[in-house]
């Protein structure tokens, strides 16, 4: 369903907020098969995974993270990973002994957090046959609305909507899950951290007409940003970067 548009960038880095980023990439090495792209810096400052499938998964430093605290929304998770796994009990088991908790099992997937307390979720496939990212989740308070937003930033398709969820279609499969009571992320305050957000390249086009583009769609610009990027929120308050050079 939905039309495919021409969209302000694509999707390059989900990255977490992490407390240790050589900790949280140690960790995420062992979960999701990957390879170190780009190494932190001697402060401990922003480091990179490929996955095997594609996805890049960054980690920033956030010392004073508060930890969500999944699957009430006093501290919520804001968005989390979702991975495909081919035994879902030995999965478990393997990301437990890497340091993960387990929050919730259920037949067919299981809820874990990771040290920083990312929720992520390990679902049973006989697609893959290995621990592979499948797809970044959104929590938002209108799964349609929010969808549509993101399908336009992308010039993607709404592959699905219905029931409380949305799906949009395209390499990097994002999801929209409704909740209630959703609290939004009121980034930079600390106390509603963004928890993850999306790095979006631009390619070669201008900054101030990507900026204006992401406006007109309904996304807010943000403080912060440097010299190779720009900070904005979308209309559910998930920040998000347009990324260029």
């Amino acid at each position: 369903m939905g039309t495919t548009k021409s969209g302000v960038g694509v999707v390059e880095t989900v990255v977490l907020d992490v407390p240790d980023v050589a900790a949280a990439g140690a960790f995420w090495q062992q979960v999701a098969p990957s390879r170190v792209l780009q190494e932190a810096d001697d402060d401990g400052q922003f480091l990179v995974l490929g996955t095997r499938e594609g996805w890049l998964v960054g980690f920033q430093p956030a010392p004073d993270l508060q930890r969500a605290q999944w699957p009430g929304q006093e501290r919520p998770q804001q968005l989390h990973l979702d991975l495909r796994v081919p035994d879902l009990p030995a999965a478990t088991a393997a990301a437990v002994a890497a340091g993960a908790t387990v929050l919730r099992e259920n037949p067919t997937w299981n809820t874990l957090a990771d040290p920083a307390g990312h929720p992520f979720d390990l679902c049973v496939s006989d697609e893959v046959d290995h621990a592979a990212v499948w797809a970044l989740t959104f929590d938002v308070p209108d799964a349609g609305a929010a969808a549509r937003f993101w399908a336009s930033l992308l010039g993607e398709e709404v592959a699905y909507e219905g029931d409380g969820m949305a799906m949009l279609g395209g390499e990097r499969t994002l999801l929209f899950q409704q909740v209630a009571d959703y609290h939004a992320p009121a980034w930079p305050d600390p106390a509603r951290p963004q928890q993850l957000h999306l790095d979006l390249g631009i390619g070669e086009r201008d900054p101030d007409d990507a900026q204006a583009a992401a406006l007109a769609l309904g996304a807010t610009a943000l403080p912060g940003g440097g010299e190779t990027f720009r900070v904005f929120a979308d209309p559910a308050g998930h920040p998000f970067c347009l990324c260029w050079g």
